[in-house]
C-alpha cells in the first residue's frame, strides 16, 4: 500500500535538496584529459593523444550540486608499454606530463583549483628504470623496460569512495612542466598548481580527486 506523502513529516525528516549550479572549467594538460563529477563525465580532451605535441588547453562549462567530485584522468603520451615515444628515431625518449585546473562558480569565483590537496594515484607507470630510454630496441616489460599498469579503481570518482591512502598530488611548476599550447590563453588563479605523478616522465597515467564543497 502506498502511504500519502506527508508534507509535516518530510520537513522534519527528509534531506534537504540543493539546485545544480553552473560552473565553469579550464584544464591545460600534456597530453590528455577526461574530467568527471560524481563519476560521469563531462569533459575530455578534444585533441587526440595521439596526436603529436597534443598538449593543448580548454575551457567548458558544467551543472553540478554540490558537493561533488572532481574526477580527473590524465595521460601522458606513449608509444607502448615502455613509456617511451619516438621509439627507433632519433628522439627516443620518456615524455613528460602535467596538468592544471580550476573550477569557477557562475559568479566567476573560483571554487577549486588543482593542488596538493588533491589526491591522485598512478595507474601506468613506464620505464620502471629510466635506462629504458637509451634501449636500442626497447620492448615493454623486458629488462629495463619493465612497467606496472592497474585498473582504475571501482567508483574512484564517485562520492562515498575512500581516497585516503592515495597520495597528494605531486605540484611542479610551470618551469619543470614547460607549458604550450593554450595555457597562456587563460587567467589562471595563483593558487592553480600543476600536478601529476610522483615523476612527470615516468608516471604516464594518473587519476586524481577533488572535492568541491
Amino acid at each position: 500500500m502506498i502511504k500519502p506523502f506527508s508534507l509535516i513529516a518530510c520537513l522534519v525528516a527528509c534531506p534537504p535538496v540543493y539546485a545544480a549550479e553552473p560552473f565553469f572549467a579550464d584544464i591545460w594538460a600534456d597530453n590528455w584529459f577526461e574530467m568527471r563529477v560524481n563519476g560521469v563525465s563531462v569533459a575530455e580532451d578534444s585533441v587526440p593523444i595521439t596526436t603529436e605535441r597534443s598538449f593543448n588547453a580548454e575551457s567548458f562549462g558544467f551543472e553540478a550540486t554540490r558537493p561533488f567530485v572532481i574526477g580527473l584522468v590524465a595521460k601522458d603520451f606513449i608509444e607502448n608499454d615502455t613509456g617511451l615515444e619516438y621509439i627507433g628515431s632519433r628522439r627516443q625518449q620518456m615524455g613528460d606530463g602535467g596538468v592544471i585546473a580550476q573550477i569557477t562558480n557562475g559568479a566567476g569565483e573560483v571554487v577549486a583549483v588543482s593542488s596538493a590537496a588533491w589526491r591522485c594515484l598512478v595507474i601506468h607507470t613506464a620505464p620502471l628504470d629510466k635506462s629504458c630510454e637509451a634501449e636500442p630496441n626497447p620492448v615493454a616489460g623486458e629488462g629495463a623496460c619493465a612497467f606496472e599498469i592497474s585498473e582504475e579503481p571501482a567508483g574512484w570518482d564517485a562520492p562515498g569512495f575512500d581516497a585516503s591512502d592515495w597520495a597528494p598530488a605531486t605540484v611542479y611548476s610551470a618551469r619543470q612542466v614547460s607549458p604550450k599550447g593554450g595555457y597562456n590563453r587563460i587567467d589562471w588563479h595563483p593558487d592553480a598548481a600543476f600536478v601529476w605523478g610522483p615523476d612527470l616522465e615516468q608516471s604516464n597515467t594518473i587519476l586524481c580527486r577533488g572535492i568541491v564543497e
